[in-house]
């Protein structure tokens, strides 16, 4: 997709960026590998699908607060080596928080109006070969059923590599299911299935919005069969 369609795509927005901090981000990995198995009662299935290289979006279902640190727990640089970046919704890259969450790799968007920067810093981090963690349900649900997909992920997914013979991108389905509704108490089990990757460039052969819809169609299928294993 080129600039200028994007442009007439998403709305006008002010620059993107995300970064590492190199003290803060090993400290909360550290962090995390200790307080996440510490608080929850954790079982994981599907690591050895987490790919080492190449371009990467985790796609995890989304029920609580706590999903991202899972994943960073499950997926994150104490396991594959690799540093996440997530797009995360505004009201979370403000204040105190927000300034931890723009050390580590997160940047935000605007869920119901998203800015061209946002797209555009995806992209980029897609094209980098750098592992993104997309949550393609939108938002949070508290429930155990797979709600319809928003189709953005699979959107990022084929502009990314329209046009670079060289990006070779994956996503990953994960499935993340709690034992109670969220916020999980203390001691929740949780189960994590981490799915085979899908191929982004079998869904390019046809125009991105057709990609996209039977591209969102299958990241839906994977996720309802990684939920009901359990």
């Amino acid at each position: 997709m080129t600039r200028n369609k994007e442009s007439q795509k998403y709305p006008a927005s002010r620059p993107v960026s995300s970064g590492f901090s190199p003290l803060l981000t090993p400290l909360t990995y550290f962090f995390v590998k200790i307080i996440v198995p510490f608080y929850f009662k954790l079982e994981v299935r599907g690591q050895e699908n987490l790919p080492r290289k190449n371009g990467i979006i985790l796609a995890p279902t989304h029920r609580s607060r706590w999903d991202p640190l899972i994943v960073a727990h499950t997926a994150g640089w104490l396991v594959t080596g690799r540093q996440l970046r997530y797009m995360v919704s505004e009201e979370q890259t403000q204040g105190f928080q927000g300034w931890f969450v723009s050390r580590l790799g997160g940047f935000p968007v605007d869920r119901n109006n998203p800015g061209i920067s946002s797209i555009r810093h995806s992209l980029e981090i897609l094209q980098n070969q750098e592992m993104l963690v997309l949550f393609p349900e939108g938002r949070i649900y508290q429930d155990h059923e797979i709600q319809p997909l928003q189709p953005g992920v699979a959107r990022i997914a084929l502009q990314a590599i329209s046009g670079q013979t060289n990006v070779n991108l994956k996503i990953i389905p994960i499935s993340i299911v709690y034992d109670r509704p969220a916020p999980p108490p203390w001691r929740c089990g949780v189960k994590v299935t981490i799915g085979s990757a899908l191929e982004v460039k079998d869904y390019a052969d046809e125009s991105v919005k057709k990609g996209a819809k039977k591209l969102t169609a299958q990241i839906e299928s994977c996720l309802k069969q990684l939920h009901q294993k359990y």
